[in-house]
Protein backbone atom coordinates (compact mmCIF):
# COMPACT_ATOMS: atom_id res chain seq x y z
CA UNK A 1 0.00 0.00 0.00
CA UNK A 2 1.22 3.68 -0.56
CA UNK A 3 0.15 6.00 1.87
CA UNK A 4 0.29 10.17 1.61
CA UNK A 5 0.76 12.25 4.90
CA UNK A 6 1.29 15.71 5.85
CA UNK A 7 3.26 17.19 8.52
CA UNK A 8 2.74 20.30 10.13
CA UNK A 9 4.45 22.41 12.61
CA UNK A 10 4.12 26.10 14.41
CA UNK A 11 6.24 25.45 17.68
CA UNK A 12 10.17 24.41 17.00
CA UNK A 13 8.81 24.27 13.43
CA UNK A 14 12.17 22.82 12.12
CA UNK A 15 13.02 20.38 15.08
CA UNK A 16 10.06 18.88 15.23
CA UNK A 17 10.04 18.12 11.38
CA UNK A 18 13.13 16.74 11.61
CA UNK A 19 12.29 14.33 14.41
CA UNK A 20 9.14 13.52 12.42
CA UNK A 21 11.48 12.92 8.96
CA UNK A 22 14.35 10.41 11.53
CA UNK A 23 10.91 8.67 12.87
CA UNK A 24 9.19 8.42 9.81
CA UNK A 25 12.59 7.20 7.83
CA UNK A 26 13.02 4.43 10.98
CA UNK A 27 9.22 2.97 10.31
CA UNK A 28 9.43 3.44 6.46
CA UNK A 29 12.08 3.02 4.94
CA UNK A 30 12.34 4.74 1.39
CA UNK A 31 9.80 6.98 2.16
CA UNK A 32 10.30 10.31 -0.02
CA UNK A 33 9.50 13.73 1.46
CA UNK A 34 8.38 17.01 -0.45
CA UNK A 35 10.73 20.09 0.21
CA UNK A 36 9.37 21.88 3.33
CA UNK A 37 6.51 24.47 2.62
CA UNK A 38 5.87 28.03 5.30
CA UNK A 39 2.32 28.70 5.18
CA UNK A 40 0.03 31.05 7.36
CA UNK A 41 -2.11 29.36 9.80
CA UNK A 42 -5.47 28.58 8.13
CA UNK A 43 -7.79 28.56 11.14
CA UNK A 44 -5.67 29.99 13.76
CA UNK A 45 -5.30 33.48 15.35
CA UNK A 46 -1.70 33.04 16.38
CA UNK A 47 0.20 34.67 13.68
CA UNK A 48 3.14 32.15 13.73
CA UNK A 49 3.71 30.52 10.50
CA UNK A 50 3.41 26.32 10.20
CA UNK A 51 5.97 24.66 8.30
CA UNK A 52 4.82 21.77 6.40
CA UNK A 53 5.68 18.99 4.58
CA UNK A 54 3.99 16.05 1.99
CA UNK A 55 5.76 12.49 2.18
CA UNK A 56 4.78 9.49 0.78
CA UNK A 57 5.82 5.74 1.37
CA UNK A 58 4.94 2.26 1.09
CA UNK A 59 3.81 -0.34 3.39
CA UNK A 60 2.41 -3.45 4.14
CA UNK A 61 0.66 -2.20 7.75
CA UNK A 62 -2.98 -0.85 7.38
CA UNK A 63 -4.04 2.32 7.89
CA UNK A 64 -4.72 2.02 11.99
CA UNK A 65 -1.12 0.92 12.53
CA UNK A 66 0.25 3.36 10.50
CA UNK A 67 -1.89 5.55 12.05
CA UNK A 68 -0.98 4.62 15.77
CA UNK A 69 3.03 5.26 14.14
CA UNK A 70 1.82 8.55 13.29
CA UNK A 71 0.46 9.34 16.81
CA UNK A 72 3.18 8.44 18.76
CA UNK A 73 5.62 10.11 16.52
CA UNK A 74 3.70 13.36 17.76
CA UNK A 75 3.68 12.54 20.87
CA UNK A 76 7.34 11.86 21.14
CA UNK A 77 7.24 15.44 19.81
CA UNK A 78 5.12 16.51 23.02
CA UNK A 79 1.89 17.29 21.68
CA UNK A 80 -0.35 17.48 24.05
CA UNK A 81 -4.66 17.85 24.10
CA UNK A 82 -4.31 20.84 25.95
CA UNK A 83 -2.08 22.75 23.46
CA UNK A 84 -5.06 23.02 20.94
CA UNK A 85 -6.81 25.86 22.98
CA UNK A 86 -2.99 27.64 22.73
CA UNK A 87 -3.34 27.14 19.21
CA UNK A 88 0.42 25.41 19.60
CA UNK A 89 0.87 22.54 16.83
CA UNK A 90 3.92 21.37 17.88
CA UNK A 91 3.90 18.53 15.38
CA UNK A 92 0.56 17.25 13.45
CA UNK A 93 1.00 14.31 11.11
CA UNK A 94 -2.21 13.52 9.35
CA UNK A 95 -2.96 10.45 6.82
CA UNK A 96 -4.16 11.75 3.75
CA UNK A 97 -4.67 8.78 1.62
CA UNK A 98 -3.89 5.42 1.07
CA UNK A 99 -3.78 3.42 -2.64
CA UNK A 100 -7.09 5.15 -4.20
CA UNK A 101 -8.52 5.80 -0.57
CA UNK A 102 -8.92 9.56 0.25
CA UNK A 103 -9.44 10.19 4.10
CA UNK A 104 -8.53 14.15 4.10
CA UNK A 105 -10.39 15.64 0.82
CA UNK A 106 -10.62 18.78 1.72
CA UNK A 107 -6.36 18.72 2.65
CA UNK A 108 -5.61 17.66 -0.89
CA UNK A 109 -6.85 20.87 -2.21
CA UNK A 110 -4.81 22.70 -0.10
CA UNK A 111 -2.30 24.57 -2.32
CA UNK A 112 0.81 23.79 -0.31
CA UNK A 113 -0.11 19.69 -0.23
CA UNK A 114 -0.66 20.22 -3.83
CA UNK A 115 2.54 21.24 -4.52
CA UNK A 116 4.38 18.60 -2.72
CA UNK A 117 2.47 15.73 -4.11
CA UNK A 118 3.38 17.65 -7.45
CA UNK A 119 6.95 17.21 -6.34
CA UNK A 120 7.31 13.88 -5.29
CA UNK A 121 5.61 12.48 -8.54
CA UNK A 122 8.40 14.18 -9.94
CA UNK A 123 11.09 12.30 -7.68
CA UNK A 124 9.74 9.07 -8.84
Amino acid sequence: MVYTICIGSNERRKDNLALARKRLAEYFPGIRFSKEADTKPLFFRRPDLFSNQVARFASEWNAAEVTARLKAIEKEAGRRPEDKSREIVRLDIDLLSCDDITFKPEDLSRDYISRGMKELEQLK
